[in-house]
């Protein structure tokens, strides 16, 4: 048989052009998925083979580095006619092959469990000699929003600036915000202005219509969650009546002080008082008498008697004339102030010594007293 070149050519290309059509990937589904956290995904890889394909076959998932300096991770294997499901320690447990014998033509895999780690370029490689064929998708774990939080900034009164603030501590960007009314009329203020990413409503000047039911929904593209808030907007209070109280307040608080003051002092000033006239009252009382000088005026009294016990009769009715200086001074009379004391008749006081004892009378010696009575 008479081989030209062309002839060749033409064999080279049709076992060229064979092997390329022998196995091929069928799959036509979407090369880019969301998905929301713990959701499930079927990463699809259809494939058929031809008569060429007689090696053994061989299915091979991978997690693209993002970094061309790092390793592929692989994560589910087929070779041999056995699945290996545990190459990957990140997704151990939750990869699986879709249909139980691979070699049908269905290389596609289940992430079940899904984590925002997940997030990755994975690709699907199947070979059987001498065909080769992959595809690639690219997987988005999206963290759903989580329970927003709804609250009030600033003062909630008539004609002041009211925030209304929505917040979720969770979920991937682009996170949107949105508020509506359910109440009254269910339309916002028209004084409301809307921030979508930072969720926030100002309500400018706010007035009594604006208060209501409002609501919050914070979503991205996988999930949504929402809060509710209730706003009461509150008149002005009465500047005027509160100044007013206070000051009437604090008038009484000094009006108190005041009289507890007063209280003080006039106590004060009257145990003061007390003590002065108990000290004044202690200089006027007289010191007590001498019972010593009493007792020696006494026994001098007792001697002039007994001495005038010897005159004689005719010297009696003299004596008679002349003061009684025998006499003993009562208690009153010793008690008594000097100024009260009674003074001698002038005529004893004139009587010479000489004379008294011409007449037969003996001097007697009468006790001095000082001022206050008692006896020197």
């Amino acid at each position: 048989m008479d081989f030209t070149i062309p002839h060749l050519c033409c064999v080279l290309i049709s076992l060229i052009a064979g092997v390329a059509h022998g196995l091929e990937i069928t799959s036509q589904g979407p090369t880019s998925i969301e998905k929301a956290s713990s959701e499930s995904v079927k990463l699809d890889c259809q494939f058929s083979l031809a008569p060429v394909d007689s090696g053994p076959l061989d299915i091979e998932w991978s997690l693209l580095a993002s970094d061309n300096q790092k390793e592929d991770k692989v994560v589910i294997l087929y070779s041999g006619d056995r699945a290996y499901e545990d190459y990957y320690p990140a997704v151990k447990g939750r990869a699986h092959f879709n249909s139980p014998d691979p070699k049908n033509g269905d290389a596609s895999i289940n992430l079940t469990g899904l984590k925002s780690s997940d997030t990755g370029t994975y690709q699907c490689k199947v070979k059987k000699a001498p065909g080769i064929r992959s595809r690639k998708m690219l997987l988005t774990v999206m963290v759903r929003p989580s329970k927003p939080r709804c609250s009030t900034e600033g003062p909630t009164q008539e004609g002041k600036d009211v925030v209304l603030r929505c917040t979720s501590s969770e979920g991937t960007n682009p996170l949107q915000y949105t508020w509506e009314k359910t109440s009254d009329s269910k339309i916002l203020p028209a004084s409301a202005v809307l921030d979508p990413v930072g969720g926030t409503m100002n309500v400018r000047n706010a007035s009594i219509s604006s208060s209501g039911t409002y609501r919050c929904t914070a979503k991205n593209r996988v999930g949504m969650e929402e809060c509710i808030l209730q706003l009461g907007i509150t008149p002005p209070p009465n500047t005027a009546g509160i100044i007013a109280g206070a000051i009437i307040a604090v008038l009484l608080a000094l009006i108190i002080i005041a009289i507890v003051l007063f209280c003080c002092c006039r106590a004060r000033h009257r145990k003061k008082y007390e003590k002065e006239i108990s000290y004044e009252i202690r200089e006027d009382v007289p010191p007590p008498k001498s019972r010593v000088s009493t007792a020696r005026s006494f026994t001098s009294v007792g001697s002039q008697r007994s001495s005038l016990g010897s005159m004689s009769p005719s010297n009696l009715h003299e004596y008679a004339l002349k003061p009684q200086y025998d006499k003993i001074p009562s208690v009153e009379e010793y008690e008594r102030p000097p100024s009260h004391t009674p003074l001698p008749p002038p005529v004893a006081s004139k009587i010479a010594g000489r004379n008294l004892s011409r007449m037969g009378g003996i001097p007697v010696m009468i006790p001095a007293q000082n001022k206050d009575g008692s006896i020197v």
